[in-house]
């Protein structure tokens, strides 16, 4: 059985590679997962379906975004992001070490990416009020780059993706994995598949690796990032690439980790609640370890610039687990898909010593140092505000400090003083790993290690490829990714 090009793995990068190739002209297009149909979607299912991208700002937007009147137009501020916000973005976040060459491919591809997913694909783009704005006197102020997301989040990622591949006579293959990938005179001829459990050698010249990282595999994890991962809540493509000679590149030692509800499945997703088990409001409040400390700057910058790399400093904490603290004066700024009653197991008390006997109950190992630090954070608070008093705004960098705290809260201090108080108990959730595959930014191919030469007829896109992040990144920036195939 042949097929003009064949895509390994269904998630939000295999769909736009399959996409692509149906509309550039390839007859038979296959994609071929080792889920089973229900699980079709791969990561991309259990995101906020959000993109980054450069763009000009409110008008340049509206005509893609559906979920804005007329009306709404005016009372809306969001500032332009430009290429070199985004390329900065990418670079300061990994500490200079990102390719600048594959980045400036995805930035600089960025805008018309979003312009063919809306138009081609049809995916249903939406403002991201509930996620990327805050209602400040009136207004409602965009923050931190990213502005847009799809309609229902993931599940309206991966639902539109299919009905386009569906639209355009993709076939899709479910419990079939990869398990070998097929070269003749130098050059990729196929792939072999376990379909009703016999193996089949499909002949393709074209072979995309969209599988994901290794995020799910346990052994892995704790190989490459480090002894702990193992226990961070979450058809490994690399193998099939190994056996080629692909070359590997980037931050085999990093990967995207956020903060997750403790209390979520450790060993995959729930398809129903998907990212609900983020728990990313920690600016609008604190963290502290099980020992009562706090051992990050909740406020070091707007959230989808920390919320990647949170997710490590917990899991180095004592027990892998920490504890955010909020009180009365920001519980109502809460995102309610992530904190709302039935999503998230809430400690609620009108007192912060009644606060820490519960939380002993749970994980707290120091009542008296967990006291001690809201009463210090408190204290400095007030006396910043007595030096240089300030609004609270969460949509812009306030400065807001304690800044003569061993560990300041750089921006959003605000004492925790108001019952009632609510403590979350969250844990490192892994969503993809950085190290990857190293490819040629134009043409997507995989670069061998021993020629130093794309494989000919092999190509990789989304959470596979290596180089583009080092460390953290910039939230939604790996969606914009996953969809460069398309213009390659």
């Amino acid at each position: 059985m042949a097929f003009d090009c064949i895509v390994i793995g269904s998630g939000n990068a295999g769909c736009c590679a399959a996409f692509s190739a149906a509309e550039s002209g390839c007859d038979k297009v296959l994609v071929v997962d080792v889920c089973p149909q229900q699980w079709a979607g791969g990561n991309g299912y259990f995101t906020a379906g959000a993109f980054r991208t450069v763009h000009e700002g409110l008008h340049d937007l509206l005509p893609i975004a559906n979920n804005v009147s007329a009306e709404q137009v005016g009372s809306i501020d969001m500032d332009r992001y430009t290429r070199e916000d985004f390329l900065r973005d990418i670079m300061r976040l990994g500490d200079g070490k990102p390719d600048p060459v594959l980045a400036g491919a995805v930035v600089d591809a960025s805008r018309d990416t979003i312009s063919w997913l809306a138009t081609n694909v049809g995916l249903p783009f939406m403002f991201s009020y509930h996620r990327q704005a805050y209602a400040v006197g009136g207004r409602q102020k965009f923050w931190g780059g990213m502005v847009l997301c799809t309609e229902d989040g993931g599940k309206g990622l991966i639902a539109a993706h299919q009905r386009a591949l569906a639209k355009a006579k993709v076939d899709m293959w479910f419990n079939c994995p990869a398990v070998e990938i097929t070269m003749e005179n130098g050059a990729v001829s196929g792939v072999v598949v376990e379909k009703d459990g016999a193996r089949m050698h499909l002949r393709s010249a074209a072979v995309v690796l969209a599988a994901g990282g290794f995020e799910a595999n346990s052994v892995l994890r704790a190989k490459h990032l480090g002894a702990g991962w193992e226990r961070a809540i979450v058809s490994d493509g690399f193998v099939l690439a190994a056996a080629l000679g692909a070359r590997q590149t980037g931050d085999w030692a990093g990967c995207h980790s956020t903060c997750w509800d403790a209390d979520a499945p450790k060993d995959g997703g729930q398809r129903d609640l998907t990212n609900q088990f983020t728990k990313s409001g920690y600016p609008l409040g604190i963290m502290v370890n099980s020992s009562g400390k706090r051992f990050v700057d909740e406020g070091e910058d707007f959230r989808n610039y920390t919320y990647a790399k949170f997710g490590r400093a917990i899991l180095m904490q004592p027990e892998g687990q920490a504890f955010q603290i909020f009180d009365a004066k920001v519980i109502a700024s809460l995102r309610q898909e992530e904190y709302g009653d039935g999503i998230v197991k809430k400690i609620c008390a009108d007192r912060i010593e009644d606060l820490a006997e519960k939380l002993a109950e749970i994980g707290l190992k120091s009542k008296q140092e967990f006291v001690e630090t809201v009463n210090q954070f408190n204290e400095a608070v007030g006396r910043y505000q007595a030096e240089k008093p300030a609004a609270w705004n969460p949509a812009i960098k306030d400065g807001m400090s304690t800044a003569d705290l061993p560990l300041s809260k750089t921006n959003w201090a605000l004492t925790i003083d108001k019952a009632p108080f609510m403590a979350v108990k969250v844990a490192c959730g892994v969503t993809f790993t950085f190290g990857g595959l190293a490819i040629d930014p134009e043409t997507a191919g995989v670069i061998s290690e021993k020629t130093s030469k794309v494989i000919p007829g092999l190509f990789c896109t989304g959470e596979m490829v290596g180089g583009l992040f080092h460390g953290n990144y910039p939230g939604a920036a790996g969606r914009a990714a996953a969809a460069l195939m398309h213009q390659v």
